[in-house]
């Protein structure tokens, strides 16, 4: 099937959250003109997903919808299949994003004051699940080795240490930086959880979107204890451009961990998700294989073009490695520029808009945060504004 990853989606007026950010930052902006800034697609959807919820309308009641055999066997199979990752369906608890889902667990596995560690510069929506249920940020910031991001091991184990931490909020793929852990990586972190008794929630959502040369390992596949101990988050909505359909499946094999997750979930009224989520996420898992196929080579190659691009013209910026995700993290910090400067600069001159560095953290100030899930042309003309702006 063909795949059309040339056409930029212009989703002005449409209450996309992006495209109307960056007319918020610049309302001057020109028609062609597109955000690469938060984390959805600007890309025709899988025609496998399009075509099959067309045709699901053709006789559907949009009421009351609970998850179908067929839906258990799309989403169990996907793991299956691509992580090799054996999942029984009775451990799988349903969430509108999961966001939600990490809010819950925070809810249900610590207390009001305890510590919940995370990996920083780190995916915002993690300091408000923190701090927004009164509990603690503790921050274990990466570091940088070999040009490599890389996780303090001996920081995390003596925040972990401490007995008012009781949480680790893992972010694999980690976003923003890229990275995917290798397995020696993660049983490396499991055994200062386990020797500390933290309990890990691991937002996965990134998991599908691993570039060549390189694999993902799910957190509780790393044996029977790390799983008895660990939430995973997963959705098809980074995979599948599905933000939008609130459907998140989370894994949770413990059945009393299990238990005190959905007595959390109970207390929020939630019960089911939207009709069309369930047949979004069936259909992409049981059919879309081939389109992942596709954006994973567009990204990956959105990345050698950035990465290229700016070592010629802007070799001052450091284009730090894209193992996963399809988020570019640029350290702009050798400019010597402040960050209103920088922002100022990218969006009111070079027409160019990412993410911020500083959203994920006071570690992440003067970097630069770019949605590669773009067509290849929008990529190229974005780094030529980009280059003439700082007179490159």
């Amino acid at each position: 099937m063909y795949y059309d990853f040339e056409t930029v989606i212009d989703r002005t007026g449409t209450g996309a959250a992006k495209w109307d950010s960056m007319r918020r930052s610049n309302p001057d902006v020109p028609a062609g003109i597109a955000p690469f800034s938060v984390a959805d697609l600007d890309l025709k959807l899988a025609p496998e997903i399009i075509e099959g919820l067309r045709e699901h309308l053709q006789s559907a009641v949009l009421g009351y919808t609970m998850a179908t055999d067929a839906y258990w066997d799309a989403v169990t199979g996907w793991f299956r299949n691509r992580h090799g990752w054996n999942v029984d369906r009775d451990h799988i608890r349903l969430a509108p994003g999961v966001v939600p889902a990490f809010y819950t667990a925070i809810r249900a596995v610590t207390a009001p004051g305890d510590g919940v560690i995370v990996q920083t510069p780190a995916y915002y929506p993690f300091f408000g699940a923190i701090e927004n249920n009164d509990r603690v940020v503790v921050r274990n910031p990466l570091v940088q080795r070999d040009g490599r991001w890389r996780l303090d091991l001996d920081d995390l184990a003596e925040k972990a240490a401490d007995p008012r931490t009781t949480a680790l909020l893992f972010c694999s793929p980690h976003n923003p930086t890229g990275r995917v852990w290798e397995r020696e990586e993660l049983e490396q972190v499991w055994r200062i959880a386990r020797e500390n008794d933290l309990t890990v929630i691991s937002d996965e959502i990134h998991f599908d979107l691993v570039m060549p040369g390189h694999a993902h390992t799910v957190f509780s596949t790393l044996g029977a204890d790390a799983a008895a101990r660990t939430i995973v988050c997963t959705a098809p909505s980074k995979t599948f451009n599905l933000a939008g359909m609130s459907t998140s499946n989370i894994v949770i094999t413990d059945d009393a961990l299990r238990e005190r997750y959905s007595t959390e979930q109970a207390r929020t009224g939630f019960f089911t998700l939207n009709a069309l989520g369930f047949e979004a996420c069936r259909l992409a898992y049981a059919n879309a294989g081939g389109w992942l196929a596709g954006l994973i080579d567009l990204v990956h190659g959105n990345h050698l073009v950035v990465r290229d691009f700016l070592a010629e013209r802007m070799p001052e910026v450091v284009v730090h490695d894209l193992e996963g995700t399809y988020l570019q993290w640029m350290d702009f910090r050798a400019l010597g520029l402040p960050a209103e400067e920088l922002q100022r600069i990218h969006e009111q001159e070079a027409l160019v808009f990412f993410d911020e560095g500083a959203m994920f953290g006071p570690e992440g100030a003067g970097f630069e945060r770019m949605n590669l899930a773009a067509p290849r042309h929008a990529i190229e003309a974005a780094l030529e504004r980009l280059a003439r702006s700082h007179g490159r």
